[in-house]
């Protein structure tokens, strides 16, 4: 199920649970809200899933986002559960 408009979800895959937080906390700084839930990966590692706000994004963030072209495949990852 996609997140509601205005939302986006990103996953961070790492070798260690702090890698993953680490890149989590510059996320959080461009973006509000996130609603974070940790997975551990079956060949090693952390899976984390956040969910950000897109319409409250800070800059530079929010230039990205205005002048970001959408992707010309869409759909999963082949590795993606």
């Amino acid at each position: 199920m996609p997140p509601s408009a205005g939302h986006a979800e990103i996953r961070i895959v790492a070798a260690t649970p702090e890698a993953a937080r680490a890149v989590a906390q510059v996320i959080r700084r461009s973006f509000a809200g996130a609603e974070q839930r940790s997975y551990p990966v079956p060949e090693g590692g952390t899976r984390l899933h956040l969910t950000v706000d897109t319409a409250s994004a800070a800059e530079p963030a929010l230039s990205w986002l205005a002048t970001s072209r959408p992707p010309s495949r869409t759909g999963a990852h082949v590795d993606e559960v």
